[in-house]
């Protein structure tokens, strides 16, 4: 081949590369505030990264109870696709179908004396109307609560009186210690004795999706 021609060729080819690596650069982020420093979303509404920016936003004070469902995906996840991934960080639950999210949803973790476990489980039970035969509430011989946050292995039960477990409600259990994921109250906050708690209008759509044997994820 002709010295000239192959200088100019290698040089056209050089010249491909770089263009295709400046291709694949990322841009410079978009902005996330204005000029008075409020929070802008800068992504496209209605997108699952619009959805998880608004989490962060500041001014929506209960934004933190907002769930996420890609229906597509949701539709297409069931017992034998499906797992459950727990951050504990985030406070956040996700049923997924391989690396795709069905729901994104706020979930409550166990307080710091009594903290959810991180680690890999398979779901050990399903059961809808549980309770618990720890946790719940004390009530004396003529029915009145005498103790709405009682431990029934700490705290006396009155003459005459019984104790009401907690309900736990769409109970998946991940421990034989007695840790699981069921209908609960969610708090912004850890708030349970160890369980992972979840809304009641989410819970219902996961344990249906699920199968004595998912793989449960906790991470930190």
């Amino acid at each position: 081949m002709n010295p000239a021609k192959l200088l100019t060729t290698a040089a056209a080819a050089l010249a491909a590369v770089f263009l295709a690596s400046c291709a694949n650069q990322p841009g410079k982020p978009k902005p996330t505030t204005d000029a008075k420093g409020q929070f802008v979303n800068p992504n496209k509404p209605g997108t699952y990264e619009y959805f998880q920016a608004e989490l962060k936003n500041p001014a929506a004070k209960d934004g933190w109870k907002s769930v996420w469902k890609n229906e597509e995906v949701l539709s297409r996840t069931n017992e034998s696709n499906s797992r459950v991934l727990i951050s504990l960080s985030k406070q956040r639950g996700y049923l997924m179908n391989g690396e795709d999210v069905a729901i994104d949803y706020p979930i409550c973790s166990g307080i710091p004396s009594r903290p959810t476990p991180p680690g890999t489980y398979n779901i050990l039970e399903k059961v809808v109307d549980k309770k618990s035969n720890r946790y719940g509430k004390i009530l004396d011989a003529a029915g009145e609560v005498t103790n709405g946050n009682a431990d029934v292995q700490l705290d006396p039960i009155p003459e005459g009186g019984r104790f009401e477990g907690a309900e736990m409600r769409y109970w998946m259990r991940l421990t034989w210690d007695g840790v699981g994921h069921h209908i609960g109250p969610v708090r912004r906050r850890p708030a349970s004795h160890a369980c992972v708690r979840g809304p009641s209008a989410v819970m219902p759509i996961v344990y249906s999706k699920v199968k004595v044997g998912t793989t449960v994820k906790v991470e930190d």
